[in-house]
């Protein structure tokens, strides 16, 4: 099915976490830059997303979270992601709903519409109905995603960026950065361990979301190593982020989970910097070993590899970031999508 300008997607993000250009989040950044290539594609775009979200099309505001998110938090939010999708439908003649977040079985509605699913995290943290034909279509972001998925065949959208955004800096680059959500699955504690054992300055850089484990962490296992030369920037804005990826030495990524693609990788790759990496999911499928970086396989290798980096071209780099990751592949990818998606739900149900 060839895709249709003259429809209406509606765009649902996780619950209480706010959608804009510059979120920490992977699954929020993708949102974005989907929804805006909607839009500039002619499309009609409604989004249900937390308070504070910036959205090129229209906005359906839900809360946000403002404290510590607990389980009757969450399933409030929930219901009230629920009650926010029936509205635009109520009003609305929607012709595909795609989903970003995790639990967006919570919140899905029976009405007879497409549904798409983007699957962000690893699979095993899904349940595992989501797998059985339940009703929405489901996408992976990277291969090595799709080749741990219980079902075959599921199709594969690799993840963009706007490479147009970033820059590489003429300057000396002088410090490691760390940049992400941080929480404790992501590692942040030993890229500090490791520029403290090089004794090299640090960045690190990103929100710490209000999940009690999240901030338990930051306070027992990161605080303590940070100090003069290794500082905690706080999450950035867009602008800072490119920034602080143009001038630094290099991007450190040692996640301990398998992580499904690696926005802040390509970031990296296409503002001219080094990413040293760990082995970890489809890591190894954006960051091309001795020649945009390092993949790695511990901490010690982690630290031995940063004396590596001045061997790779940052040009180079930058020309395969536009070469793979640019935004505007994945957005017609997902166009055509929605038209297969919908065309798949007429056929089943008026055919």
């Amino acid at each position: 099915m060839h895709p249709n300008r003259n429809l209406t997607i509606l765009s649902v993000a996780f619950p209480l976490l706010p959608v804009t250009s510059g979120s920490g989040g992977g699954a929020e950044q993708i949102l974005s830059l989907v929804e805006r290539g909607l839009v500039e594609a002619g499309y009609r775009s409604i989004v249900v997303a937390a308070k504070g979200s910036e959205i090129a099309g229209t906005l359906i505001e839900t809360p946000a979270a403002t404290s510590e998110i607990t389980e009757d938090i969450r399933v409030d939010a929930q219901q009230k992601h629920a009650q926010a999708i029936e509205q635009a439908l109520s009003v609305t003649k929607v012709d595909l709903i795609h989903f970003h977040g995790l639990d967006f079985c919570s919140y899905k509605p029976a009405d007879k519409v497409p549904k798409l699913a983007t699957l962000h995290l690893p699979c095993q943290w899904y349940p595992a109905s989501i797998f059985n034909n339940g009703g929405v279509q489901i996408n992976c972001v990277s291969q090595t995603q799709a080749n741990a998925a219980p079902r075959t065949g599921l199709p594969v959208i690799p993840n963009g960026i706007d490479t147009s955004r970033y820059w590489s800096s003429t300057s000396a680059r002088q410090y490691l950065l760390w940049l992400g959500r941080i929480c404790p699955e992501k590692g942040v504690h030993i890229a500090l361990r490791v520029a403290r054992r090089l004794n090299l300055p640090m960045v690190i850089a990103g929100p710490v979301h209000p999940f009690r484990d999240h901030e338990m962490y930051f306070d027992r296992e990161i605080r303590p190593l940070l100090d003069a030369e290794r500082r905690y920037f706080g999450p950035v804005d867009l602008n800072t982020k490119v920034k602080l990826l143009s001038e630094a030495m290099c991007l450190l990524i040692p996640s301990l989970v398998a992580e499904t693609s690696s926005l802040v990788a390509m970031e990296a790759i296409a503002s001219g910097t080094p990413v040293v990496a760990f082995r970890s999911g489809a890591l190894p499928e954006i960051v091309e070993h001795g020649r945009t970086g390092y993949i790695v396989d511990s901490e010690d290798e982690m630290a031995g590899a940063i004396a590596k980096i001045s061997a790779l071209s940052p040009e180079g780099s930058r020309l395969r970031a536009s070469e793979r990751f640019d935004a505007k592949r994945m957005i017609n990818d997902y166009i055509h999508l929605y038209a297969d998606v919908i065309g798949a739900f007429s056929s089943k149900h008026h055919g």
